[in-house]
């Protein structure tokens, strides 16, 4: 007994439903894999990412050590803004290709909410881990050193998990749809 037919007639609960699906101008319309993950792309989304993150996290870091904050306060300042600052640039574009703002807010959760969690995780422990960097003060060559390294230590870790996410259709591939000429 056959049953291609059924099973290709049902839906894969894994898979995107029709409008969610990702496609690329080169592939034929009904397609609906997701895109081929390069390391090119995933550092592209991950440097995307990065720029929201790093914007976020500076003005945290800066804000909470002008303030004399905590260690805790100024490190949940910090991924508060690293949000904030990420889903606005992601949304900034999906806007720009005239979508309404609720599926704007959507598309920069879908596309941005693991890659900041990841990104926050580890610049935030390498700020904490490095010997005197969150106490260091503004005026401090450690306090910028171990930002730039907690950055870039960030955007080493998350640029695979970017490429496995795209590779899936997931994470930065849901905003291609939005982004014409990418």
């Amino acid at each position: 007994m056959d049953h291609s037919d059924h099973h290709h007639a049902t839906p894969d609960p894994g898979r995107p439903s029709g409008h969610e699906r990702v496609h690329h101008a080169t592939e034929p319309a009904g397609q609906d894999h997701p895109p081929a993950a390069t390391w090119a792309m995933a550092a592209q989304a991950t440097l995307h990412c990065l720029t929201g993150c790093a914007i976020g996290e500076v003005l945290g870091m800066v804000i909470g050590t002008a303030a004399g904050l905590s260690n805790a306060a100024t490190v949940v300042l910090s991924v508060a803004l690293a949000f904030v600052f990420g889903y606005a640039l992601t949304m900034r574009g999906v806007l720009r290709a005239g979508v309404g703002f609720r599926t704007a807010v959507k598309v920069a959760l879908a596309a941005d909410t693991v890659s900041i969690l990841i990104m926050e995780i580890v610049d935030n422990t390498f700020m904490l881990v490095v010997p005197g960097a969150m106490d260091a003060g503004l005026a401090s060559w450690l306090f910028w050193a171990a930002l730039a390294g907690s950055l870039l230590v960030a955007f080493v870790l998350t640029t695979p998990v970017n490429k496995w996410l795209i590779s899936r259709g997931k994470g930065h591939a849901v905003t291609h749809q939005y982004h014409h000429g990418h």
